[in-house]
This record gives C-alpha cells, sequence and structure tokens, in this order.
C-alpha cells in the first residue's frame, strides 16, 4: 500500500487541525488563571470512560497545566486498574516533564487514526528530513526512506523512537505542531486537564507537562480502547531489516507478570515509567516519574508491583 492520502483525508486533517488550533488559543487564554491553583484530585483513573471513534468531541475541558515543572521532580502512583482504587500515591497531581511518556498520546492518535480508516499498519510511513535528524534514540530510518506503519508503532511503543514519532505526525497533521495542538486537545477529552503537548516525542520542552495521575488516566485509556494493540507495549524485541530492536522497559519479562506500558527519560524529567501488570487476578497500574537513575526506578517499580500484588493495602507513604 502506498502513503498517498486521499482528497477527503487531507480534508479531515486540515478539520482536525483547525479544531485543535482552538483549543490551543483556549488553553492561552486561561493559562494566567490556571497556574494559581491546583485542582482537587481526580476521579479513580478506572472511571475514564473510552471514546469511541464516532462520538461527538466532548466539550473543551478548562487546562490547568502550569507554564513549567519541577526539573527531576518525584511522583508516584499505584492504580488498582480493576476497580479505579488509589492503592498509593506521592506528588501524584505536581507538575511533572513526561519526556517519552508522551509517545502513549501520539500512539493514541495514530490507533483512531487507523480505526478511522485513514490509514492502516501495512500503509507505507515516509521519512523527512526533519523526522530523520532527531536525536536518539531513534530508528535510524534515512530522510527520503519509508517503512510499514506498523513498524513504525513497534519502534514507538518497544524502542520510543524519536524519528517515528516526528514522521508519524507529519503523514496523520502535516506538522508536528498541529499534531501537537490535537494531543493536548485529547488530553483535556480524555480528563488529562494538567497535561499540555508541544511535541510528539517528548525531547526537552519546558512547556510540555503532565502529572502521574494524567499518565496513569492516559495508560488505562490505551488500554481499554485499543486492547488489540496492546501487545506491541509487552514486546520485549522487535525485528527491523535484520536488527533486533530491544526494548527500553527492561521490566518486561523480568518481574512475573509485567506486561506494558512505556518509559522515558529526558535529564529535566528524570527516569519515568509507566508500568502495568496482572497477578493473581489483580491489575495493576504503576508510574513513577523522576527517578534518579533507570536502575533506581526499575527497583521502586518492582518493589511497588511486589507490596501491591502481595497485599494492595498498606501504604508506602505510610
Amino acid at each position: 500500500m502506498t502513503a498517498s492520502v486521499s482528497h477527503s483525508t487531507a480534508a479531515l486533517r486540515v478539520l482536525r487541525a483547525g479544531l485543535a488550533g482552538l483549543a490551543i488559543l483556549a488553553l492561552a487564554a486561561c493559562q494566567s488563571a490556571q497556574q494559581a491553583s491546583r485542582p482537587p484530585a481526580m476521579a479513580a483513573v478506572a472511571a475514564v470512560p473510552a471514546v469511541q471513534a464516532t462520538a461527538a468531541p466532548a466539550p473543551l475541558a478548562v487546562s490547568l497545566a502550569p507554564a513549567k515543572a519541577e526539573v527531576r521532580g518525584k511522583s508516584v502512583l499505584v492504580v488498582d486498574m480493576a476497580t479505579g482504587q488509589e492503592l498509593d500515591s506521592f506528588n501524584a497531581d505536581a507538575p511533572r516533564y513526561p519526556a517519552s511518556l508522551t509517545k502513549m498520546m501520539t500512539l493514541y492518535l495514530l490507533f483512531e487514526a487507523i480505526d478511522r480508516g485513514e490509514i492502516s499498519l501495512d500503509s507505507q510511513l515516509p521519512v523527512s528530513a526533519r523526522a530523520a535528524s532527531r536525536p536518539p534514540a531513534k530508528l535510524g530510518v534515512g530522510a527520503g526512506g519509508s517503512l510499514r506503519v506498523e513498524e513504525a508503532v513497534q519502534a514507538l511503543a518497544i524502542r520510543s523512537a524519536n524519528d517515528m514519532a516526528v514522521a508519524v505526525t507529519e503523514q496523520l497533521s502535516g506538522s508536528e505542531d498541529a499534531f501537537a495542538a490535537e494531543m493536548t486537545r485529547k488530553a483535556l477529552q480524555l480528563g488529562m486537564s494538567r497535561t499540555r503537548f508541544v511535541n510528539a516525542s517528548g525531547l526537552p520542552d519546558t512547556r510540555q507537562v503532565t502529572t502521574a495521575r494524567d499518565m496513569a488516566t492516559l495508560g488505562q485509556a490505551l488500554r481499554r480502547r485499543f486492547p488489540q494493540h496492546m501487545h506491541y507495549f509487552s514486546a520485549q524485541s522487535f525485528q527491523f531489516r535484520g536488527r533486533t530492536i530491544e526494548a527500553t522497559n527492561k521490566l518486561l519479562g523480568k518481574v512475573p507478570g509485567v506486561d506494558g506500558l512505556k518509559t522515558g527519560h529526558i535529564d529535566m524529567a528524570g527516569y519515568n515509567l509507566v508500568a502495568t501488570g496482572r497477578r493473581n487476578g489483580r491489575q495493576l497500574m504503576v508510574v513513577v516519574i523522576g527517578g534518579a537513575t533507570e536502575a533506581a526506578r526499575d527497583q521502586e517499580v518492582t518493589a511497588l508491583f511486589e507490596r501491591y500484588f502481595a497485599s494492595g493495602t498498606a501504604s508506602l507513604m505510610n
């Protein structure tokens, strides 16, 4: 299948970009008032409704994302995914930098486009010079090259490839700026009221802000809306043109029951991880943002899984 886009698909992109632009204008108008207050804790993560592909757009929520976040600020959240019960938290609503956790939203919008029939997993995805120039981690397809959309999905979910994030944005929205505006609009629609996206990769930008609770909301929304695609987040590696590309999530295959989702790291964020797991009939999501090192983050996430798979009651904060 070629990478050509029909006239009707192009019109849809223009319409979505226009709606996304209106969302960003609304965010800018509210920004100064939003920074003055901290919202009450959001409802249980499990209560986030699945968004149907045919549903009318939800009314634009008020963004409470501050102008910037705390550098390497620490946040923790543990949620029972079946009941929505919050088992543990620490600074779960404090502003943080998402780093490559951002790519969960990039993939969310890509999966929506696949559902709408605008693109398929077998479509060819062109790689522009701008996409190819993104810093590692990346897949390394040269400017002017192309690959299957499914290969890009694997690179995003498993390897956290920055070049593929840009390639996807350019194909779906024409530019990363337009796509980022749509990401923010979707975040608000999902109830992620303290999140703002300005790029699709999570590369450093002080304006790109989220919280541990918002990332848990996004992780739960991904699992509910796109269960058919969750296997990408659980793969320990994938093959690409004769190479074996290893997953950035080192807990897969190491910690019993862990089955996804996404890692992230930039210097100003620290080491981030949204992880899901199932054991003995329990389904947990653990979010750690601001880990001092990759090893320290992984050890903390592992300890949280072990504690709450075993009991689910006692809090590390007590």
